[in-house]
């Protein structure tokens, strides 16, 4: 029963609300711009099958119903292709619409998406990210890092005269770059405050680098914060607690262990689960042993001890290595513009590149990922939450507007082909295309839920 209730609150629910929300501002936006353009809606539905629940509003009747399958939904038109269309409500039919109102309302769903990631980047950046420098860590010998000279304690300030504040646009410029597999330039400062120009070679990056940790491929490592191992809190009705612990006790070690930081002690914990430890700590200046017995709590399928006390903060080193991305109003709508136009850029670069078989089509992600990085987000806090609507609302936009039938792009291609030749594209023509779209969705439907289960598999 816990296992299912966890997956329920770690992956389900998370990914509904996403997934939700995500539907609801795309289908509104194609709703909003019929309404402008005067085309009568039938009906609003979240989610595809037999509705679940419906209600009729506005002077129209319009339904506003929810399915029975959740991911997706349609806004369905008065069209006189799909129903007989009466004599008086006929010139609000969609289908007797200019093609520039029924491109407009085609392009109108995805644009919602992109104005969503706008509005989340803008709320991010103005209540301020924050964040670590993109201080390195001593490369291993061997990798291109090493080879570019960099030097532990070294912080990249900019990545191609590109300024990166923080160790996360470090990683998205890289990432950018990466792709591309050729040198880039990057500009740093090193602990002595010495400005240096190295040229780092990605060349030795291979496609499946890319689906893991490809910074850490070349050497670049963020320098690790060694937090002291002091008990910063203890849970209460933990095993911390039991055992006696208390707020800033000092372990020294661990059945002998010496514990050089948190790391190490909290390392030795979660490996230990339901196994009696001995602990000696340090509290003011004497030394007392204790026992604690590690609870067993399982974690993404594994079994892991806890003994529910946090670790006390290095403010110091804290405060030296922090960072914060954050704008006024004014400035924090330029910032979610630039980051939208960025992502969607990239997003359309890394596509083409898998289209090509220049990168691996185990990128494709589908619900299962989905899933598991919206309950991640969750967890992490309203910001990081944020962060992930933003970058699945531009990849949803994205693949709409891909040219592809069944998609709002398949659609605005058939418009711009008949604003072109002067004519609507034959019924025929439309129903191969229909044929194909299906095929394709079929064929990305069934290569990203194969990667989600290798991922799962493969942990």
């Amino acid at each position: 029963m816990t296992q299912l209730s966890n997956i329920l609150f770690d992956f389900i629910l998370p990914f509904l609300l996403a997934m939700g929300l995500l539907v609801v501002v795309h289908e509104f936006g194609h709703y909003l711009a019929a309404r402008w353009c005067a085309v009568k809606v039938l009906r609003f539905s979240i989610g595809f099958g037999r509705p679940v629940a419906m209600k009729k509003l506005g002077r129209d009747a319009t339904e506003w119903a929810i399915g029975a399958f959740p991911l997706g939904g349609y806004v369905k038109m008065l069209d006189e292709r799909e129903a007989p269309v009466a004599a008086a409500e006929a010139h609000r039919a969609f289908n007797r619409q200019p093609v520039a109102k029924r491109i407009i309302i085609v392009v109108a769903g995805p644009l919602a998406n992109f104005l969503l990631a706008i509005a989340a980047y803008w709320a991010l950046y103005v209540a301020g990210v924050p964040g670590v420098r993109a201080v390195v860590a001593e490369p291993l010998q061997a990798t291109a890092a090493a080879a570019a000279g960099i030097g532990a304690e070294e912080e990249v300030l900019s990545v191609d005269g590109r300024p990166v504040a923080s160790w996360e646009r470090f990683s998205w410029a890289m990432l950018e770059h990466a792709v591309e597999r050729g040198k880039v330039s990057l500009q740093t400062r090193d602990a002595a405050g010495q400005s240096h120009a190295r040229e780092l070679d990605l060349t030795s990056l291979g496609e499946q680098d890319m689906e893991g940790d490809f910074l850490g491929k070349l050497g670049l490592v963020p320098m690790a914060l060694a937090a002291p191992p002091v008990i910063g809190e203890v849970v209460k009705g933990g095993a911390g607690e039991k055992a006696g612990l208390q707020a800033d006790d000092r372990v020294l070690s661990v059945n002998g262990l010496a514990m050089p930081h948190w790391a190490a002690f909290a390392r030795l914990i979660a490996a230990k689960a339901g196994q009696p430890l001995e602990l000696r700590v340090q509290r003011h200046g004497a030394e007392i042993a204790l026992e604690v017995i590690p609870e067993k709590v399982v974690v993404d399928g594994k079994e892991i001890g806890r003994i529910n006390a946090k670790g006390k903060a290095n403010d110091a080193q804290y405060e030296r290595y922090q960072s914060k991305d954050s704008y006024g109003p004014i400035g924090a709508m330029g910032a979610a513009v630039v980051k939208t136009w960025d992502v969607s850029v990239f997003s359309l670069k890394m596509l083409g590149k898998m289209v090509t078989g220049q990168l691996s089509l185990r990128n494709l992600s589908g619900p299962i990922t989905i899933a598991d990085y919206a309950g991640q987000s969750v967890k992490r806090g309203s910001k990081s939450f944020l962060n992930f609507l933003a970058l699945v609302s531009i990849s949803l936009g994205i693949l709409n507007l891909l040219p592809i039938p069944l998609l709002d792009g398949g659609h605005l291609m058939y418009y711009i082909a008949e604003a072109i030749k002067g004519r609507p594209v034959s019924d025929r023509f439309m129903e191969l295309g229909q044929q194909i779209g299906m095929a394709l969705l079929l064929a990305l439907m069934l290569i990203a839920f194969y990667n989600d289960i290798s991922r799962q598999l493969s942990g």
